[in-house]
């Protein structure tokens, strides 16, 4: 779904839009989906950092991976 929106952009960014596409809204929805993507990307790491120096998390992943392999060769 799409929305219509009225932006206003500098002169130099507009000419900047303009030589790289000749669609400027999908030029625009490209360049924001990759920084979205990337702001994403980089909240996950941290998150992932978290939890690798979290030792509340690390303890109980380590009984949870105990646990999963409990009675697998009975």
């Amino acid at each position: 779904m799409s929305k219509k929106v009225s932006i206003t952009l500098d002169d130099e960014v507009l000419e900047f839009v303009d030589q790289r596409s000749g669609n400027r809204s999908s030029f625009i929805n490209r360049v924001l989906q990759k920084e979205k993507q990337r702001l994403f990307m980089k909240d996950l790491a941290n998150a992932y950092r978290e939890q690798a120096n979290d030792p509340e998390f690390q303890e109980e992943v380590a009984v949870w991976d105990i646990a999963v392999g409990d009675g697998l060769n009975a």
